[in-house]
């Protein structure tokens, strides 16, 4: 089996969440963890693990999501929801420089990264890790908060990105990014990282993998990440599945 270790399953499955779900199973895609980016949405993750057995819950708060002025209200919610039956971390969270304009919007992101951090470790759950142009200072509070227990979602930092985390305990997933064209950087990432640190999603509903590429992604399009990883890797896919699956099972303790 396969586990999509990431997917917003939101109001972009509205008319046709059952049938989403169910074609993830059909192709063997067993288990999906849905991914809270914000209070509502957390919470909206949480309810639909309760509804389907198969799927199973984060909640966090996205960078672009947090607001200072609330953070201590905020925190204690995050704090709340985590304890809900069927949620196995906290994330996704993390940093996001892309795009700010102001040097300040940093340290906002930094502080809102640091409390949810302090929440996983106090619960003893793992991280979803979410960077874009901020693996410089993301590495630096993993190292000195001592997180080592995590995933950096939809992967896409350079070799030496890969290493630290790694050195840090980390796993590293991989989207559909790995079957398009042109990404000789990240494919040899895949190739060097080590099969007992990968694990595979599609971050649905977006970067569907080559041939949807710019339709709505699903969960049943995690089997062509996988085949991909398996080509690159030079490696059996029933290696794949074994190795990416027990790799989920264990960090999100699905037992």
């Amino acid at each position: 089996m396969l586990i999509d270790t990431h997917a917003h399953l939101f109001k972009e499955y509205d008319k046709d969440r059952a049938e989403v779900i169910q074609r993830a199973l059909d192709n063997g895609v067993e288990k999906i963890i849905n991914i809270g980016c914000n209070l509502q949405l957390s919470q909206t993750s949480i309810d639909l693990a309760a509804k389907y057995d198969n799927i199973y819950a984060s909640v966090g708060i996205h960078p672009h999501d947090g607001d200072e002025d609330d953070l201590g209200k905020a925190m204690a919610e995050i704090h709340r929801l985590a304890q809900q039956p069927k949620v196995v971390a906290i994330g996704e969270i993390g940093l996001d420089y892309f795009s700010l304009e102001k040097e300040s919007e940093k340290e906002v992101q930094k502080k809102l990264f640091r409390e949810q951090l302090a929440i996983a470790k106090e619960l003893d759950l793992p991280v979803i890790l979410h960077c874009r142009d901020a693996y410089q200072d993301m590495l630096k509070i993993l190292q000195s908060d001592k997180v080592n227990r995590g995933v950096a979602h939809c992967f896409l930092g350079n070799r030496e990105a890969a290493k630290r985390f790694i050195e840090q305990g980390l796993h590293l997933s991989f989207t559909g990014v790995i079957t398009f064209k042109k990404q000789d950087e990240i494919l040899q990432v895949v190739k060097e990282t080590p099969l007992e640190k990968i694990m595979v999603e599609t971050d649905c509903p977006y970067l569907a993998p080559e041939p949807n590429r710019g339709k709505r992604n699903e969960p049943a399009y995690v089997r062509q990440i996988a085949e991909q990883v398996a080509t690159i890797k030079e490696i059996g896919m029933d290696k794949i599945e074994e190795t990416t699956t027990n790799n989920a099972i264990n960090l999100f303790n699905l037992n």
